[in-house]
């Protein structure tokens, strides 16, 4: 009887813990509810992405990339900036293998933007931006089996000497 009394206690202890959180759980969301139901009646107004049964993701990219800025051959600025990848499909996993090939193809387009003049004067204009992000995705997209939808460029900023 001795031996019995601990399994009878765990039991007894987790079904009580189970009518317990059964009893007090939280009142069902109606609008919540209500939302869910109409999603998935409208599933003809979908993204395309939703459409081929995928959701996108979002790789961060560990370490900032540093990028010197050269005039007169001296460096005249540090631009520090953070990438961000959005995959078309969950590709976290493989994305995260490719990171050294990435970042290397990534700092070979930061150098070359940053040696054309991307980085001087209002460097953060949208038509200066969006040249570097098209370049970043026409660079990483090709090592990332074409998995890739956008580059994002989550942090940026120039520190001047």
């Amino acid at each position: 009887m001795g031996k019995l009394l601990p399994i009878l206690l765990i039991v007894v202890g987790t079904l009580a813990g189970g009518g317990a959180g059964f009893v007090m759980r939280a009142p069902p969301d109606e609008k919540a509810d209500a939302k869910v139901e109409k999603e998935t009646s409208h599933s003809d107004e979908t993204h395309s992405d939703e459409e081929a049964g995928s959701t996108p993701s979002f790789v961060k990219l560990n370490n900032q990339f540093v990028v010197p800025v050269v005039h007169a051959d001296n460096v005249s600025a540090l631009v520090v900036l953070s990438l961000t990848l959005e995959s078309k499909t969950d590709a976290t996993e493989r994305l995260y293998s490719l990171e050294p090939k990435i970042r290397d193809v990534a700092l070979r387009v930061l150098f070359d933007h940053a040696y054309a003049g991307g980085f001087d004067g209002q460097f953060t204009a949208p038509s200066k931006l969006n040249t570097l992000r098209k370049a970043l995705l026409d660079a990483i997209d090709p090592i990332a089996d074409g998995v890739l939808s956008d580059v994002l460029i989550t942090d940026i900023i120039r520190q001047d000497n």
